[in-house]
């Protein structure tokens, strides 16, 4: 056998992700192991270090070989891992230029992507063995395989339409695609899969899965000649999906029922945050798939891109879907579009509110945590989220939020906190639960800054979790950082005790940012807050800038008194922290002129952030006198980095008609479909537009 040979390829002179790649051998024989945890393991460190990523070493096409024996021996205990792992490096040289050469971990050029390909092409024929394997474990990665690399299209597609008859539903929709994907590599066959794949959609014999699979690769193949009828057609046979067309156990895990047991889960490892263990929790939960037709209907959307009513239409139906997968998929489908793309989403928005529906928490849970992802563009499921907050209390009592039923509990938060950032107070009483019992405060504290008409509810409540926060123990960080950010959201001057207590204590931990957080927290208190000047003052002086910086600033919101502050922030000009000191000269206005011949010279900085604040800072100290070289400044910055927009346009509305020169980019922001900014949330992409039409109304 071959992999007895694996001693013999010199492992040490390759690298990977991080080191010498002499431990490969190693991983190799244990993805043969009859141990599943030894497999586990080898396959995670492959993947962690000689496939990094998506990276293709050297060591990575030098494993091929062997991970093609592995896969053929009918001892190799999990071959259908071993061939997802082949098409993983398959798929990854293929995305890479061909004629490209990269620079491996050692710094020397490869060409390692080239050589891969050279391997699996020479093996493809394997792929052919596999796809009749009896293991559909082996069979479903072999059929992408097939398409994807046999040099020969023709006895390609001829193999894979014979597969179709005698498949289950997942994997003819994967013969379906991969047929498409051969026309897609080879001209020679591409009219021959096209008609193939027109008699297949208009098939009344095929399941509704099946037909819609052809649908959309057949527009896969042919882009540019999508009409409205393909999307009408797909409307339709979304609507013949039923639950028991997809039915049976070579579909069971794709079902929206396959989710784990529910009770609560385990506490998180003694210091992880809690936050840091929810994000790997979402992170295995946005992996999952509940229909098999979620990849093609995405395929669909991208197709489809800026299409927006066609897509909508599509989304509206598959949230409509009879089948409880379709829909749950549509959920993170609709959340994109609505992420990606303006445009009065009402009725999406109220289909997603039509998922939180009490007998199925599973899914509940999903639309309400897309709806709290909104922002403000969730507003017409309003009802339907209260709605469901007070059912889930009704059926399961006031502590709901702690529920040992894990979907019920999820459920129930998200939606209390989609709730709560719309700033809608029946989100209280379950915030004020969770905040008093403790059981995932977190989650409630996240939100509790949004409900700033129960300040004197939550303000006591956040002070006393503020005060139990042990700085010396780093894990509690984000936790202060939170309490910290949510009582500046609620501006409440009951909070400045608390805030004064927990800044000596993050700057005796060297807390810096902590510190810094709550004295930003204090200054928007303002000259309520004028008791914790004793603490505040000598932080002026402190030895890092970011806490001088914001002590600076808060001298100035609790004194204003700007003789004493305009000389530090001006020396504060010529540090890291100058963009926050020259926000806050803005904030002084007028009284900051000094500052005026050292903010025109940051006009000319290198780095487009710190233009524009010192383009602020100069239009709120000097007026329509800087007002040209301001303007110019902000449109510069906003042509150079398109995430500096929201600042800029801000700015660009304070001036009121002295923005007329950036009235032509304005407006043509407000013609953009697409939401700017890679990554600009929905909440700030609403802003936007909502200053853009500030300026426009100026003029």
């Amino acid at each position: 056998m071959m992999i007895n040979e694996i001693d013999s390829v010199d492992w040490e002179s390759m690298g990977h992700a991080y080191g010498p790649a002499s431990d490969v051998p190693g991983w190799l024989r244990g993805m043969a192991s009859t141990d599943p945890g030894v497999r586990d393991e080898a396959f995670s460190d492959f993947y962690s270090a000689a496939h990094h990523q998506g990276d293709v070493y050297p060591c990575t096409a030098a494993s091929l070989p062997f991970l093609f024996e592995m896969a053929d021996s009918p001892a190799t205990p999990d071959r259908g891992s071993v061939i997802e792992l082949l098409l993983s490096i398959g798929r990854a040289s293929l995305d890479r230029d061909p004629e490209g050469v990269y620079a491996a971990v050692d710094g020397t050029e490869s060409r390692a992507h080239v050589d891969a390909l050279a391997v699996i092409g020479g093996r493809a024929e394997a792929f052919v063995r596999w796809v009749r394997d009896p293991d559909l474990l082996v069979r479903r990665p072999a059929i992408e395989g097939l398409g994807l690399f046999l040099g020969d299209g023709v006895r390609a597609v001829e193999v894979l339409r014979a597969l179709l008859g005698g498949s289950g539903t997942v994997e003819r929709l994967l013969v379906v695609e991969a047929v498409a994907t051969v026309a897609l590599r080879d001209v020679g066959v591409h009219g021959a899969a096209a008609g193939w794949l027109d008699a297949l959609a208009g098939d009344t014999s095929q399941v509704a899965e099946v037909r819609l699979a052809a649908l959309v690769h057949r527009a896969r193949c042919t882009p540019a000649e999508i009409g409205d009828a393909v999307v009408t057609a797909a409307v339709g046979l979304l609507r013949r999906i039923t639950p028991g067309e997809t039915g049976g156990e070579n579909d069971a895990s794709c079902r929206a029922g396959a989710e784990p047991g529910v009770a609560a889960g385990p506490a998180p490892s003694p210091g992880v945050p809690p936050q840091v263990a929810a994000a790997f929790e979402d992170l295995e939960r946005y992996g999952r798939v509940h229909a098999p037709t979620a990849s093609l209907l995405e395929a669909f959307h991208t197709l489809l891109d800026d299409r927006v009513a066609e897509r909508t239409a599509l989304l509206a139906e598959q949230l409509c879907s009879a089948d409880p997968g379709v829909r749950y998929d549509a959920i993170r489908m609709a959340r994109e579009l609505i992420g990606q793309w303006r445009g009065d989403h009402t009725g999406l928005v109220v289909l997603l509110g039509g998922c939180l529906l009490p007998g199925d928490a599973y899914t509940a849970a999903a639309a309400a945590e897309a709806l709290g992802s909104l922002g403000p563009v969730s507003e017409p499921a309003r009802e339907a989220l209260a709605s469901y907050v007070g059912e889930s209390r009704a059926e399961h009592g006031p502590r709901v939020w702690a529920a040992r039923d894990r979907l019920v509990r999820r459920a129930h938060q998200e939606a209390v906190r989609a709730l709560a950032r719309l700033g809608d107070l029946r989100a209280l009483p379950c915030v004020l639960a969770a905040l008093d019992e403790g059981t995932d405060a977190w989650r409630a504290v996240q939100v509790a800054g949004h409900l700033t008409g129960a300040a004197g509810d939550l303000t006591p409540r956040l002070s006393r979790l503020l005060a139990e926060v042990d700085f010396a123990d780093a894990s509690q960080s984000m936790s202060a950082h939170a309490l910290v950010s949510a009582l500046r959201e609620l501006a409440d001057p009951q909070a400045a005790a608390a805030l004064t207590g927990a800044i000596p204590a993050a700057v005796r931990e060297e807390q810096w940012h902590t510190a810094a957080a709550a004295l930003n927290a204090l200054a928007s208190l303002g000259r309520g807050a004028a008791l914790a000047l004793g603490v505040v003052r000598p932080l002026a002086d402190a030895q890092d800038l970011h806490v001088r910086a914001a002590a600076t600033a808060a001298l100035w919101e609790l004194e204003g008194e700007a003789a004493g502050v305009v000389p530090r922030l001006v020396e504060l000009l010529d540090t890291h922290e100058r963009d926050e000191a020259a926000e806050v000269l803005g904030r002084i206005g007028p009284a900051a002129a000094p500052a005026l011949p050292r903010l025109r010279t940051m006009l000319t900085a290198g780095y487009e952030w710190t233009r524009i604040y010192a383009a602020a800072a100069l239009w709120e100290i000097g007026g329509a006198a800087e007002a040209p070289g301001v303007v110019e400044t902000l449109l510069a910055a906003w042509a150079e980095n398109d995430a500096t927009s929201n600042h800029v346009l801000a700015c660009l509305s304070r001036m009121g008609p002295a923005a007329r020169p950036a009235l032509p980019q304005v407006r043509r922001e407000l013609t953009l479909l697409r939401r700017s900014g890679r990554f600009r949330s929905i909440s700030n992409d609403e802003e936007l537009q909502a200053a853009c039409r500030t300026i426009t109304a100026c003029f």
